[in-house]
């Protein structure tokens, strides 16, 4: 240890309590933590699937990953019932600033001759010029990529154009790309310039120093602490989706629609402490909008010439017209808020959602964030809070209606949990709606959202024995180690109970990433989780649930994440000797 090793990484009097604090040092992420007698700073990686441990929480003596809650010494960095041990840096403390040593902690690089090269992985043939492109399509590409692993192996390439992807379905190497993260891989750039020219520019497209500040600001916002906050604003959208449904009840319902209409309702409120209200409204054309864009970008990714960028074709207007009219509301969100910060100072201590925490915070230069980045981020936590779990309840119903023995067993879980009330009064009553949560682990672990994500690489590098070139792009599927035999008994089957007491089940949960894995793990899965609990032990408590239609025309769409398209059903009203 040098004197000059030391970088400086916090300023005392911007630490608040004991921690944890997530911070960075030379490209080191460190979780910074105060024991009853000094600061502790240990690497910042959750050893188990490299989660940011500075997201965590404290729990007495212990330090809490927030990813599957595995506990550590603050004092030793041990694991309570484990043998793995947080590696710990020196700290120093000095005029008034944080310090500490990470040269222990960096990372070795792989040195290895044998290493692969992308030119001696399998794959599909390629065709001059255009590569694989005659094989794919945008809104089923998720199920291609599934279906050429089966046949090419578990890691394999395509070509988009000459651009090679490497694809794999590996776990190990999934689960190491994901942890390199943000410093070895990064989004796709191709994306990032896309969401960009749509006005998506946030923590999810955000890299390096800049995500880093924005990530805190939605860890925070969504953090598991914050919950019971926040929870009021689930049951009053619940409540009112009630209502609606009852008004509409017997009559063919796009189901997917209106669970959109929840948790846009939700996010709002949430994240911007603004009303919307599209449940009680007929038609609301912020959601008309939103549902442009992400199946657009999906579209643009995958495309092999940006023709938007030379001539507009109608879609392409209409999406600008959308993109434009979203962006003019979120800026007069924005403004509004200001505008109360304004005349109320002390929300800039104590802000109550994200909106006011984005135009509260400074940069490390103390410059205020832009409101191009406010927008950006407003936009990213609208689309993120929209589609990934209205979808998931989607499926969640697809299931369902083909498992009546499960919808009866959540009727009856909330029935006895929940007594009289239609939705859970508190978060710590939501909580304990366990049958309704293995549901949607269940249609999560069949269904994810996210079946695939695609990464480049910053630097030349090697993850799983492959050689990696900086700018490669990798495509993880997250589903096939999902319906793995190996981590799953009848993998194919859906089987809530294996998320219960798993019956004899073979169940290994770090198979099952529906959220993603490392430190860019999804900020907003504890709140997903209890909207999904609140949401289908309302709807099966309330209702009798008919599908109309067949379950055979349901099918997958992937646009940017994966819905169920031509699911429809019928909602009766549950009888009143029944729920007596």
């Amino acid at each position: 240890m040098q004197p000059d090793a030391f970088v400086r990484v916090a300023n005392l009097a911007d630490l608040t309590g004991r921690g944890p604090f997530p911070v960075s040092a030379a490209g080191v992420d460190v979780a910074l933590v105060q024991s009853k007698t000094s600061w502790r700073a240990f690497d910042g990686h959750c050893p188990h699937q490299g989660a940011l441990l500075g997201e965590g929480e404290i729990e007495g003596d212990k330090l809490v990953c927030r990813n599957h809650r595995w506990c550590f010494s603050i004092e030793s960095g041990q694991r309570e019932g484990g043998p793995e041990r947080l590696a710990s840096c020196p700290v120093a403390e000095r005029g008034g600033a944080i310090f500490v040593d990470v040269s222990g902690l960096a990372r070795k690089s792989t040195q290895n001759k044998s290493l692969v090269s992308l030119n001696d992985l399998p794959g599909p043939k390629a065709l001059p010029f255009v590569g694989n492109l005659h094989q794919i399509d945008s809104i089923t590409i998720h199920l291609r990529l599934e279906e050429w692993a089966n046949k090419y192996g578990a890691t394999y390439r395509f070509h988009l154009g000459r651009t090679p992807i490497v694809v794999t379905a590996d776990s190990a190497l999934i689960d190491e790309v994901l942890r390199a993260r943000p410093e070895a891989f990064r989004r796709g750039s191709d994306a990032d310039v896309i969401l960009r020219e749509l006005g998506i520019d946030g923590v999810f497209n955000a890299e390096g120093e800049s995500w880093r500040a924005q990530r805190k600001l939605a860890v925070s916002a969504l953090a598991q602490r914050h919950l019971r906050e926040l929870y009021p604003s689930i049951k009053k959208v619940a409540g009112r989706l009630k209502t609606r449904w009852e008004k509409s009840a017997g009559q063919p319902l796009d189901i997917v629609d209106e669970l959109k209409r929840f948790t846009v309702d939700v996010t709002m409120l949430i994240a911007f402490g603004h009303d919307v209200n599209t449940v009680e409204q007929s038609e609301d054309v912020i959601e008309r909008d939103l549902e442009l864009v992400l199946p657009a970008v999906n579209q643009r990714i995958f495309s092999f010439i940006p023709t938007w960028r030379y001539f507009k074709m109608p879609a392409d207007k209409r999406l600008d017209r959308a993109a434009a009219r979203i962006r003019a509301w979120l800026a007069e969100l924005a403004a509004k808020g200001r505008a109360r910060l304004a005349a109320e100072p002390q929300l800039a201590e104590q802000p109550s959602n994200f909106l006011e925490a984005m135009l509260a915070t400074v940069d490390e230069q103390g410059k205020p964030f832009s409101d191009d980045l406010i927008i950006g981020n407003l936009l990213t936590m609208l689309l993120a809070g929209e589609d990934t779990t209205a979808f998931t309840l989607g499926w969640a119903v697809h299931h369902l209606c083909d498992n009546p023995t499960w919808a009866t067993e959540i009727r009856r879980e909330a029935d006895a949990v929940i007594g009289s009330a239609s939705v859970a009064d508190t978060l710590e009553t939501a909580s304990r709606l366990s049958r309704a949560s293995a549901v949607a682990n269940e249609t999560m672990r069949l269904r994810p959202v996210a079946p695939v994500i695609v990464l480049e690489a910053n630097v030349d590098t090697a993850v799983g024995g492959l050689s990696i070139p900086k700018g490669t792009r990798i495509a993880s599927l997250l589903r096939p180690r999902a319906v793995d035999p190996n981590n799953f008994v009848d993998p194919a089957e859906f089987q809530p109970q294996r998320w219960l007491n798993r019956q004899g089940l073979a169940h290994d949960v770090s198979a099952h990433a529906p959220f993603g894995s490392g430190p860019r793990l999804c900020p907003g899965r504890s709140l997903a989780l209890v909207e999904m609990n609140a949401l289908l032990s309302m709807l099966y408590k309330s209702f009798d649930v008919e599908r109309a239609g067949d379950s055979q025309a349901v099918s997958e769409r992937f646009g940017f994440t994966m819905s169920p398209t031509g699911l429809q059903v019928r909602l009766h009203r549950r009888r009143a000797e029944a729920i007596a």
